[in-house]
């Protein structure tokens, strides 16, 4: 869904003169003043001056369009912060007795807010049941647990967006919320921290230490620096009932996970098995599919690696032949990227079709480094047209090979141990090497033989761990296993039911087609830290029938002993049990926390991935990653790099990281506030398509905030201090401008419902934003103006702004919680003193409570109004009229149009920055020297020049302006285009600077009548 762009604003029109009505009666005079008569002779000679620079900006074509968003975000310079500096104890309400700042500073408005929200209660669902507007409605949710060690990154921070602006919505609306908070305990992450800091401050490893030491030094670790997530989630307004916190770790937690493991087990969903897992050498632990990033090569490529004493070039084909055994000038040559791996080939295979072979079936080969022999098998998953279409078969470390290996009923060999050497199978000359160092010498011992048949580039993709940045390697290991196939084909059932919705629906092609595809998940870890595995082998024992081990699964050691009793046929006493040293994937305790805490979902809410404003996905070896904490308080680029160097990235990586860096933010990133980013995130249409991020779009939502922080500035000073508001039924508007922005707010209380139930919230951001900007601030507050200086001052346009700040910033609350909050609590009170304490429980407005202000058919009127207002504006523009305010006729052929102005003169006379606005009667030719501007087939504006332009000045600048737009013209229309859509481009920009020449045309043809009608002040 289309989003409304923050990234332009126009600048507020402060400081009008109220216009002066003409009378109706005609003829009126159309003689004018002679220009500049009302000026200095300095302010005369200094507008001179600039109109010279702009014509030799213009000729010598400098004069630029508008910045782009990106280009703006550049050229940003530091604002002064202002921070809250009234002692404030922690919970208790800020004080907001002060003057408001003069401008807007996200690190003052978001300052003591969030502890006083908690202590009062205000997240809790026994609290909400108190409130006023009450619906009995239970509306419940819990956060996607974050990794305890962590810090946030642009996903939680979108994450975040989404659900509290949902949360507060419904919170407003009167349900009974709860949004649980909890973190799960990162299993390979944490242990990884906790390691790390034992070696750097006590010199030891984690396995000098026994389990339980290990696990209580983790402990002490988390609860000194565990905390850190949840204070950046508290820093991005996420309104959570932190007095139900979870942690995967806890009793309750342990207690579930172990239940939800047992019942799995016994209902044949788990079994174990020894089969190919992804492991990581560097951390000595299988690792998911979701932790093995995928890292293209385009060819030679060196990297270093933890662990690895020499840097190692990937993205490289050797070449080894295999000679055929029996026939010595005969040799089948393979190519492979993982000549480590030599030592455990039990096969070569070629497709059965392949000619090239086929005098070869049923022969067999001798092993390159060993001298054994091969068979050469055939199988049809072999691609002929691949290198030389022969493979060589590694099953005990290639999934592919695995599978082949079993059609063809071979054993296999593993060469790799479980910290990344090459094992004892490998030979003495191998054993205990790092595999990447045994590279090496495989290759050397091929050339040797006479083996090696060449080295070429190869492009491919590697297998990096991402928690490690180690190379994945694929071992054969004995792990538990949770099917999945049952479970993906239930859940796919529950969508397709209605059992389970998702939203938005487009998801359910998705969802079915993952389902289907569906492998078996391996859920054991070779870590200490996490669940431990409640299954146990019976020592000395193997299960009836075979040879295998024998695992029993209980929920405590005794449970498993009576099974295994029972299993085995012996005392429970006389039984050793060994309980599995392993831990749970963190994922699979992770996966039980909404239903541990919530139950079975009704509804499952799936958003976009944040990519860069290029559509890349964010990477740290791209460079274009962005920290929300960086976009909240901003980041100088030398920190960013910093960020760059400590990481893992290889010197290559980091040089183009870097130069990344500093192309996106030379300056590096401005502080634009927690408001300002959760707006951005919520304005994308986030449940459609991945969402592009950029700066600049961040940094213009902190504008549209300073346009709130000053809209409020003005209505706060307007209302002065002995304002009393009235309720919103009993306010009845006393113009026509009151009563449009009134059927505006109603309108935009309507939108943001609409959106909110949608649950879509750039719906409720674009209705916002045109509300605030497009309305208010650019409309209402310049047309209401002049009517506050009246004396006796009118109470109607007060109470009128007091309605539009007070129900604007209820229904912004939700997406901007902090902004809203410290606006609003310096409103004025009801009288009654029953309004809420915090916008955050107050009443959310509805459409149905402000229906009696929606007038659509007014709001149709004055639109009519608006398109005048547009085309007094162009006509300032073109003729370059800074101060002056000149008169205005309008002419309508049809008598009902006239009366749809009359109403409007005055604010139709602000907005253009005119002067008196009249009508010229239909058919009556307008006065000399007057510009036009048609608004459609029956209307037409005039505007005075006469007298206040020089028309030989004008002339030139607009001589320069169009010889300018002409060569851009031209070059239009000599270049042809090679797509459609380019050429839909250069239509579209065609027709627009031909519509902009013609208005320069049409400009220029009045200034020449202008000097045909009244000499130039210079000639004079």
């Amino acid at each position: 869904m289309p989003h409304m762009p923050l990234a332009s604003f126009r600048s507020p029109l402060w400081g009008l003169r109220p216009s002066q009505v003409f009378p109706r009666s005609y003829p009126l005079s159309t003689q004018s003043k002679p220009h500049g008569s009302s000026l200095s002779r300095r302010n005369h000679e200094a507008k001179k001056k600039r109109q010279r620079e702009k014509q030799a900006a213009l000729e010598a074509g400098v004069a630029r369009k508008s910045k782009s968003p990106a280009e703006s975000s550049k050229s940003w310079t530091p604002k002064e912060v202002v921070v809250y500096e009234i002692p404030t104890k922690r919970g208790e309400k800020k004080d907001v007795s002060r003057v408001l700042p003069p401008a807007y500073s996200p690190r003052y408005v978001e300052a003591a807010w969030y502890s006083w929200w908690v202590r009062e209660g205000f997240f809790k669902p026994e609290y909400q049941t108190r409130l006023p507007q009450a619906t009995g409605e239970t509306f419940s949710m819990c956060i996607p647990p974050p990794n305890v060690t962590g810090s946030l990154h642009i996903g939680h921070a979108l994450t975040v967006a989404i659900q509290d602006a949902l949360v507060r919505w419904h919170r407003m609306c009167g349900d009974e919320v709860l949004w649980v908070p909890g973190s799960d305990h990162a299993g390979i992450a944490t242990q990884a921290v906790v390691e790390k800091q034992l070696w750097k401050e006590q010199g030891v490893r984690r396995h000098e230490l026994s389990r339980e030491d290990f696990l209580r030094e983790v402990w002490k670790w988390k609860e000194e620096k565990g905390g850190e997530i949840c204070e950046q989630l508290q820093a991005l307004g996420a309104s959570l009932d932190w007095d139900r916190e979870c942690f995967t770790m806890d009793a309750d937690s342990s207690v579930a996970v172990t239940e939800a493991f047992v019942r799995l087990y016994e209902a044949g969903l788990l079994y174990r098995n020894q089969q190919l897992v992804n492991w990581s050498c560097a951390l000595r632990s299988a690792i998911s599919d979701i932790e093995v990033e995928s890292r293209p090569l385009p060819g030679r490529t060196e990297l270093r690696l933890p662990g690895c004493p020499i840097p190692v070039s990937f993205g490289l084909l050797v070449s080894v032949a295999f000679p055929v055994d029996g026939e010595p000038d005969t040799e089948i040559v393979v190519g492979t990227t993982r000549p480590e791996t030599l030592p455990g080939d039990v096969a070569v295979a070629v497709h059965p079709d392949d000619s090239r072979y086929t005098h070869l079936h049923g022969r067999q080969l001798r092993h390159p480094l060993t001298g054994q022999l091969l068979p050469l098998v055939t199988d049809s998953a072999v691609q002929p047209h691949m290198g030389t279409g022969a493979v060589k078969v590694t099953p005990a470390h290639s999934l592919a090979d695995a599978e082949l290996g079993a059609r063809h009923g071979l054993s296999p060999l593993s060469v790799i141990a479980e910290d990344g050497t090459m094992t004892s199978l490998c030979g003495d000359w191998l054993q205990g090497l790092h595999r990447f160092v045994a590279r090496e010498k495989i290759m050397s011992a091929l050339r040797e033989r006479g083996l090696f048949r060449g080295l070429q580039n190869h492009p491919m993709v590697l297998p990096i761990c991402s928690r490690s940045g180690d190379v994945v390697e694929y071992l054969l290991k004995s792990q538990w296993f949770v099917r999945c196939r049952e479970m993906g084909d239930r859940a796919a059932q529950a969508v397709e039911s209605g059992a389970l919705e998702l939203s938005p629906s487009f998801h359910q092609k998705n969802w079915q087609h993952w389902f289907s595809h569906i492998g078996d998940w391996c859920i054991s870890r070779q870590l200490w830290w996490g669940h431990q595995i409640p299954a146990y082998l019976v020592v000395e024992e193997q299960t009836k029938g075979d040879r295998e081990d024998c695992w029993v699964v209980g929920r405590t050691e005794a449970e498993a002993r009576k099974i295994a009793s029972e299993l085995t046929g012996r005392p429970a006493a006389e039984l050793i049990l060994q309980r599995d040293p392993d831990v749970l994937d963190t994922w699979f305790s992770s996966a039980l926390f909404p239903f541990a805490a919530l139950g079975w979902p009704q509804e499952v809410l799936l958003h976009s991935m944040v990519r860069d404003r290029q559509g890349r996905k964010m990477s740290k070896s791209l460079g274009n990653v962005l920290d929300p904490r960086d976009i909240i308080s901003g980041v100088e680029l030398q920190v960013l790099q910093e960020k760059l160097r400590d990481g893992n990235l290889d010197s290559t990586e980091l040089a183009i990281a870097a130069a990344a860096q500093r192309k996106d933010f030379p300056h590096g990133i401005p502080e634009c506030g927690t408001d300002a980013l959760r707006f951005t995130l919520c304005s994308h249409g986030a449940l459609g398509g991945d969402l592009h991020l950029s700066v600049s779009e961040v940094l213009s939502s902190r504008h549209f905030c300073n346009k709130i922080w000053n809209a409020l500035r003005f209505i706060l000073n307007a209302l002065g201090e002995k304002f009393v508001p009235q309720p919103a039924e009993e306010l009845s508007p006393s113009s026509p401008m009151d009563a449009w922005i009134l059927s505006r707010l109603a309108h935009t209380a309507r939108e943001c419902g609409r959106g909110f139930l949608a649950q879509e919230l750039s719906l409720v951001t674009h209705a916002l934003h045109h509300f605030w900007l497009h309305n208010l601030c650019d409309v209402y507050l310049e047309a209401v103006k002049p009517v506050l200086l009246y004396s006796p001052r009118p109470q109607g346009p007060p109470q009128v702004l007091f309605s539009c700040a007070d129900i604007g910033l209820r229904l912004l609350a939700p997406l901007m919680p902090f902004l809203a909050e410290e606006l609003w609590q310096r409103l004025p009170p009801r009288p009654g003193g029953s309004s809420a304490p915090s916008i955050s429980v107050a009443p959310y407005p509805t459409a149905c409570s402000l229906e009696h202000w929606h007038q659509p058919e007014l709001e149709q009127r004055f639109s009519r109004v608006q398109e005048a207002v547009q085309a007094l504006r162009a006509l300032r523009a073109t003729y370059q009229l800074t101060k002056a305010r000149p008169r205005v006729l309008l002419q309508s052929s049809e008598p009902e149009e006239q009366g749809l102005f009359e109403a409007f003169l005055e604010p139709l006379g602000t907005l253009g920055h005119c002067g008196a606005v009249g009508f010229l009667p239909p058919g009556v030719l307008a006065p000399s020297g007057w510009a036009q501007a048609p608004l459609n087939d029956t209307i037409q504006v005039y505007m005075e020049l006469q007298g206040l332009v020089d028309p030989q000045t004008h002339l030139s600048l607009l001589a320069a302006r169009r010889h300018k737009l002409q060569k851009q013209l031209d070059g239009l229309m000599a270049w042809t285009p090679s797509d459609g859509e380019t050429e839909t481009k250069r239509q579209q920009r065609l027709s627009s600077l031909e519509l902009e020449l013609s208005k320069l045309d049409k400009a220029a043809s009045h200034l020449r009548q202008l000097m045909d009608a009244c000499p130039s002040p210079r000639e004079l």
